[in-house]
């Protein structure tokens, strides 16, 4: 029986499916809590939810960035086979750059699922950060990238079209002080990222450069952490107003709140689950379904509504639960 995936998304079927969070820590406690906390949510959840991002860029105190690199590198290289794990090393045009990408890709690639490369400007900061990979031999790494500033906003499209990229992440507050006090403080906060012209412009570009090359948007941090119904808010309108697949989260307790908000409803997903088995027993064929007619075009809208809930870890029926692996972060 051929997956519906390979028949609905053609040329689609090479974009990346990648938990809907993003889950970023540089202190020591908390990244190997992070990767705990991933291994018991995988177990609630039947999925594997989140991402967890070691952190170099942030993480490391100035002047300790070797250090924290090897840290990293050992945290990384004795995580459970079944993690998803991966590294935000230092910007291309950082001295502390190679040391990481040696360190730490060097030598637990194996366990790495990508590589976040910070303050993108252009597609030769991507080449670079690839030949790099390269050099060390993980060829096949993915590589995430973060868009923040005007000139990268200006270049997504050309950064997405790159196909050692796999995602791009939005930063917000390097993209508001990029502009030099043009944009007030409440651009960066809860509120104000999603009504200032310019910000609300790069968060669009971004989605759409994204959907235009098959790509991941993942929308940036909420700093607001305590408040966990304003991250609820700012989740849903980056996915239902913006198009936003995935959001980064700096604290647990935006995990689940990201979750919900990135999930789709109860009736969304049984109303996706009757579509899908109605063409499926229809050999795909367009249906008359509900009054409406449905073809591959809406097919392709409902599987994806059925993908976003096994990424969420929600209940599927058993119509479609056959089309989903076991429980595993590997996915």
């Amino acid at each position: 029986m051929k997956h519906p995936r390979d028949i609905l998304l053609g040329s689609q079927a090479a974009s990346s499916v990648l938990p809907v969070c993003d889950h970023y820590s540089g202190v020591e406690v908390r990244m190997r809590k992070s990767l705990q906390l991933q291994a018991e949510m995988t177990q609630e959840f039947g999925a594997c939810v989140f991402d967890v991002t070691l952190d170099c860029e942030d993480g490391a105190p100035v002047g300790g960035e070797i250090e924290h690199a090897h840290l990293v590198k050992e945290i990384a290289a004795n995580a459970a086979p079944e993690a998803r794990v991966a590294v935000r090393v230092h910007p291309v045009d950082h001295p502390s750059f190679e040391s990481d990408i040696t360190l730490i890709v060097g030598s637990a690639q194996h366990k790495l699922r990508h590589v976040m490369i910070p303050k993108v400007e252009t597609v030769a900061d991507v080449e670079a950060a690839a030949k790099a990979l390269n050099q060390v031999g993980a060829s096949s790494l993915p590589l995430h990238v973060l868009i923040e500033s005007p000139a990268a906003v200006h270049r997504a499209f050309e950064i997405a079209a790159h196909p050692r990229v796999q995602s791009l992440s939005f930063g917000l507050m390097d993209f508001v002080s990029a502009h030099g006090g043009a944009i007030p403080s409440s651009g960066m906060g809860v509120l104000g990222q999603f009504t200032h012209p310019l910000v609300v412009r790069a968060k669009l570009e971004i989605a759409s450069a994204c959907h235009a090359h098959g790509k991941v948007p993942s929308h940036c941090v909420v700093t607001e952490f305590s408040d966990l119904e304003a991250i609820k808010v700012a989740a849903t309108k980056a996915s239902r107003e913006l198009g936003y697949t995935r959001m980064w989260s700096i604290h647990p307790a935006q995990i689940r709140p990201v979750l919900e908000a990135l999930a789709p409803s109860d009736h969304e997903i049984e109303q996706a689950a009757d579509l899908i088995s109605a063409a499926r027993n229809a050999n795909w064929a367009p249906v008359s379904h509900g009054g409406q007619l449905h073809d591959r075009a809406s097919y392709r809208f409902f599987w994806q509504v059925l993908e976003r809930a096994h990424q969420t870890g929600r209940h599927l029926p058993e119509s479609v639960e056959l089309y989903f692996g076991e429980t595993s972060c590997a996915a």
